[in-house]
C-alpha cells in the first residue's frame, strides 16, 4: 500500500494514502541497522513509502519501503553532532519566510538557505512577511533586496500575513506545488499558512522583545493540504542553517549569479578570492555580480576551509 509521509515525530510517522486515509507508522526494524542511511532520520516528510498494515481498526502500519526521491533538502542535525538531518524530500520549491523587523533576518542567513536549495537541486522563493512593521528604512532596505536576488532570477513576493495583505500573490506562487516553507522562529509562518489555510489554527506566538527572535511552536516537520491545491511542509524555526558536505570548490556553483562567469576563470579550481584572472572578480567589479553576494560567498567559503582543517 503505497503512503505519503505527511508528519514525523523522530519514531513515528503519519502517512496518508490515496484514498485519503491516515496512519500511524513505524520503521520496520531493517531501516534501524541499516548502514547506507546516514542521516538522523532515514525517513522524512514528503518521503514516498509503502506500509504493510498492523491494525486496520487502530490504523496502524509498518513502513516497509521507501521509495527513491525526487530531491530532498537536508541540514546539521540540530541533536547529533556530524550527522545530518534531512528536513523534507520530494520538493518542488522551497520558499524562505523572511522578515527585516522583529525579528530581521540577516542576508546571510537568506544566502545559505538560497545555497542549500540549489546544492539539493531545489528552486527557491523569499517571502518577506511583516509589511505593516516596516517604515521607510526598511522599505528601502527591501527594494535593495528584491532588485539582488529578482536580478539573479528568485521570486521575491512582500506580505503582512497578519494584515493578510499579498495573500493572492503567495496563493498563485503556491498553486499546485510541494512547498517547504522555513525561516527563523517568529518570522511569521505559522500565521501565514492560518492564513492559506483557515481552518487549521496552528499556534502562533510573539517575538521576545529583549531577544528580538521568535519562540518556537513547531516542534516536528508536517505536511498540509492546500484548499486551492498543492502542499506546504512546515518546519520548526531554523535558527541557524549550515551548509553541509559540501566542497569548497563546489560552493561558487550553488550561487546562481556566478554561474555565467565561472567558466571563464583562468583556472579550473578557482575559489574566486586571490587567485588572476578570476571572472568573478571581474564581474563583481563591474556590478554584474552584488558585492554583497560576494561578501556572503566569501563568509560561507571561510566556514567551509575551517570545517575541513
Amino acid at each position: 500500500m503505497k503512503a505519503v509521509i505527511y508528519k514525523s515525530t523522530g519514531s513515528w510517522y503519519v502517512a496518508r494514502t490515496s484514498g485519503n486515509r491516515i496512519w500511524q507508522c513505524r520503521l520496520a526494524g531493517r531501516f534501524k541497522i541499516d548502514e547506507d542511511i546516514t542521516t538522523t532520520n532515514p525517513v522524512a516528510v514528503g518521503d514516498q513509502v509503502e506500509l504493510e498494515i498492523e491494525d486496520e481498526r487502530q490504523q496502524t502500519a509498518v513502513i516497509t519501503e521507501i521509495y527513491p526521491r525526487d530531491n530532498y533538502i537536508i541540514r546539521s542535525s540540530p541533536h547529533t553532532r556530524f550527522k545530518n538531518h534531512i528536513v523534507a524530500a520530494n520538493l518542488d520549491q522551497a520558499v524562505l519566510i523572511a522578515t527585516l523587523k522583529e525579528p530581521k533576518t540577516s542576508q546571510g542567513f537568506i544566502d545559505r538557505y538560497l545555497v542549500s536549495a540549489a546544492a539539493y537541486h531545489v528552486p527557491a522563493v523569499i517571502i518577506f512577511n511583516k509589511q505593516d512593521l516596516y517604515h521607510a528604512k526598511e522599505m528601502k532596505h527591501f527594494q535593495e533586496w528584491e532588485a539582488m536576488y529578482r536580478k539573479i532570477g528568485y521570486p521575491v513576493l512582500l506580505i503582512s500575513a497578519l494584515k493578510e495583505e499579498g495573500l493572492d500573490k503567495i496563493k498563485r506562487e503556491l498553486q499546485d506545488k510541494v512547498s517547504l516553507f522555513a525561516g527563523h522562529s517568529g518570522v511569521g509562518k505559522s500565521t501565514l499558512i492560518n492564513d492559506l489555510i483557515p481552518d487549521l489554527n496552528l499556534k502562533t506566538d510573539y517575538v521576545s522583545d529583549w531577544s528580538g527572535k521568535g519562540t518556537h511552536t513547531t516542534t516536528f516537520a508536517e505536511m498540509f493540504d492546500l484548499p486551492f491545491g498543492g502542499r506546504i511542509i512546515d518546519t520548526p524555526g531554523i535558527r541557524e542553517l549550515g551548509i553541509v558536505d559540501m566542497d569548497k570548490t563546489e560552493l561558487s556553483q550553488y550561487f546562481l549569479d556566478m554561474l555565467p562567469f565561472i567558466p571563464d576563470c583562468r583556472f579550473n579550481n578557482c575559489l574566486h578570492v586571490n587567485e588572476p584572472g578570476c571572472a568573478v572578480k571581474k564581474a563583481v567589479e563591474n556590478e554584474d555580480i552584488s558585492v554583497a553576494r560576494y561578501e556572503s560567498y566569501l563568509a560561507m567559503l571561510a566556514t567551509l576551509q575551517e570545517q575541513s582543517w
